[in-house]
C-alpha cells in the first residue's frame, strides 16, 4: 500500500510500505536497519557502511557525499534512507527527483533513539526499533556519570577541529558528565587554534581515530602543546549513533579516560 510520512527536515514522503528494497546512505543507520531485521531488505549501502560484516555482501552504491547514479538506479530501490549531516543537500535533491528519500537528523542522544524509533516506523519493524531503544536507554542509565572534566574531542588536522554544539559526539560527552568548553562556538565543528587549545583549561584532550586517523605521532604533538593536559586517542566509531550505542557503553565503560 501506498503510505505518506514526514521526515525528520518536515519533508513529506510517499512510498510503498513497508518496502521491500531500500538504500541506505548513512553507516550507523546501515548498520542500525541490521539490528532491526532490514538485512533481506538491504540493496543498497555506501562503501563506508562495513558494519556488521555482511553489509559488505550489499552492492556499493555511492559514498557518504558522492552518488554512483547507475549503481542506484540498477538497485531499483523503493526507499532511500539518508542522514542530513552524512549526505549532503545536493545528494538529497538528485535522488528526490527518483526516489522517495527519507532524512534522518541525528544531533543528540534524544536525536539517536528517534531516529531508530522511526526507522521502526518507516520499515515495519516497530517492535523491533522499540526493544532496541529500550535496551540502549538501559545500558545508558546504567553508564556512571565522570568527573565533570574539561574535555575536547578532536576530529581534524590543518586545522584543528572539534565536535561542538548540536553534534551527537557532543551530547554523548556531556551525557557522562564532560565539559566541553567548545560547544558554545556558534559552528558544530569549530576551528580551534593552537592558543585556543591553551586557553581552554582543558583536562582531557580525545584524539578520534576518524575522519582524521590520529595516531601517537599527533598525541604527542598535542602533548608538547598542552604539557598539563591529558592527551589520549579513541575509538572514533564508539562514538557512532544508533544500535553501535551499545557497544558504545562497554567501550567508555572500560575506557580509562585518567591514564
Amino acid at each position: 500500500m501506498r503510505k505518506e510520512i514526514t521526515d525528520h527536515l518536515g519533508r513529506t514522503i510517499v512510498y510503498e510500505f513497508p518496502p521491500k528494497r531500500v538504500i541506505s546512505l548513512c553507516p550507523g543507520i546501515t548498520e542500525t536497519l541490521f539490528a532491526i531485521g532490514l538485512e533481506d531488505e538491504l540493496v543498497g549501502r555506501t562503501r563506508y557502511c562495513i558494519y556488521p560484516v555482511e553489509a559488505k555482501e550489499i552492492p556499493a552504491v555511492a559514498g557518504t557525499k558522492d552518488l554512483q547514479l547507475d549503481k542506484i538506479h540498477a538497485a531499483k530501490p523503493d526507499l532511500i534512507i539518508m542522514e542530513k549531516e552524512e549526505n549532503t543537500k545536493e545528494m538529497v535533491d538528485t535522488l528526490s527527483a527518483f526516489y522517495p528519500v527519507y532524512v534522518a537528523e541525528v544531533q543528540t542522544i534524544d536525536d539517536a533513539y528517534r531516529m531508530i524509533t522511526d526507522m521502526g516506523a518507516v520499515t515495519d519493524r516497530q517492535k523491533e526499533a522499540d526493544s532496541l531503544v529500550t535496551n540502549i536507554q538501559q545500558a545508558f542509565a546504567e553508564l556512571p556519570a565522570l568527573p565533570a572534566a574539561r574535555v575536547a574531542y578532536v576530529i581534524w588536522k590543518k586545522p584543528y577541529m572539534v565536535a561542538g554544539k548540536d553534534t551527537y559526539i557532543n551530547s554523548l560527552l556531556q551525557k557522562i558528565g564532560f565539559v566541553t568548553p567548545f560547544a558554545y562556538s556558534d559552528d558544530r565543528y569549530p576551528v580551534v587554534t593552537e592558543e585556543q587549545f591553551k586557553k581552554a583549561q582543558l583536562d582531557l584532550v580525545l584524539l578520534s581515530s576518524e575522519p582524521y586517523p590520529f595516531k601517537e605521532k599527533q598525541q604527542l604533538q598535542f602533548q608538547e602543546m598542552l604539557p598539563d593536559t591529558t592527551i589520549q586517542l579513541i575509538d572514533g566509531e564508539m562514538f557512532w549513533y544508533g544500535v553501535r550505542m551499545l557497544q558504545s557503553v562497554n567501550y567508555l565503560q572500560k575506557y580509562d579516560f585518567n591514564s
